[in-house]
């Protein structure tokens, strides 16, 4: 367990170096809330007088979800730069290095996210607090999960540009497919034959899960009835996060499999 840790504790510290990074994220947090929230909580008060808590805890979900598949990049950089082989020749087995990684992946994004919710909950208050603790544990699993997802693309894909694409792509199909940013009555109301669809899709995406949980931990449920059921939520983020848990492991492990990345 010691030399687990010492994994997850390394990736904890490469993340915070990337300064800039983090800095530039924090300022689209920022932004995003103060700027673009209040200006559509404005617009659409008289349907949802409560819509810029909303906005905010979707907000942040998403900087959870982003900051947890940036796993995948270090990897890559690790493979490009020959860092793998230095890591496996360290006295740290490679299940041990696997699981730490996918620890750390999670760990790290909840580290530096963590107080960004914490904000969004002084913004919104919090009417329970077993609730919110509920609702912050199951985030846990949630961020681990998405790292596990990351992992899993990273070792699967060999070009860095595909990958790179290809969180693109998952970035615009299952941030706008969820409840993040509107609420599922809102996508039934648009003026669209496909708004069934997204509304159904939204339903099953993990995003979907974790911004209504969080939103139930802060006691958003009595504005917005439509939420998904904790329950279900719960249950849906532990089932994602033990699919791509197990997967990540798996697969990258095999992947190290002779000593090293190719």
């Amino acid at each position: 367990m010691t030399k687990i840790w010492t994994v997850v504790e390394r990736d904890v510290r490469m993340f915070l170096q990337y300064k800039f990074m983090l800095i530039m994220r924090g300022i689209w947090f920022i932004a995003q809330i103060s700027l673009f929230g209040l200006v559509v909580s404005r617009i659409v008060t008289d349907q949802y007088p409560n819509y810029f808590q909303y906005y905010a805890a979707g907000c942040g979900i998403i900087m959870l979800f982003s900051t947890s598949m940036f796993i995948g990049y270090d990897i890559y950089e690790e493979a490009e730069h020959g860092v793998v082989e230095y890591l496996l020749s360290l006295p740290v087995s490679r299940r041990e290095l696997v699981l730490g990684r996918s620890i750390g992946g999670g760990l790290r994004s909840f580290v530096y996210v963590g107080p960004l919710l914490g904000l969004v909950l002084i913004l919104t208050g919090v009417t329970n607090p077993i609730n919110i603790i509920i609702a912050f544990l199951s985030l846990f699993l949630f961020a681990f999960g998405v790292s596990g997802l990351s992992i899993t693309l990273a070792v699967g894909i060999k070009s860095h540009d595909r990958f790179d694409i290809l969180l693109g792509v998952l970035d615009a199909l299952i941030v706008r497919l969820s409840t993040t940013l509107y609420p599922k009555a809102a996508m039934m109301k648009a003026s669209s034959i496909a708004s069934p669809i997204y509304s159904s899709l939204a339903q099953f995406n993990p995003l979907t899960f974790a911004s209504d949980l969080f939103r139930w931990g802060a006691g958003l449920e009595a504005y917005f009835p439509d939420l998904t059921n904790p329950v279900i939520a719960i249950a849906g983020l532990i089932l994602f996060f033990s699919i791509f848990a197990f997967i990540s492991i798996t697969i990258y492990e095999k992947r190290l499999e002779g000593g090293g990345w190719q």
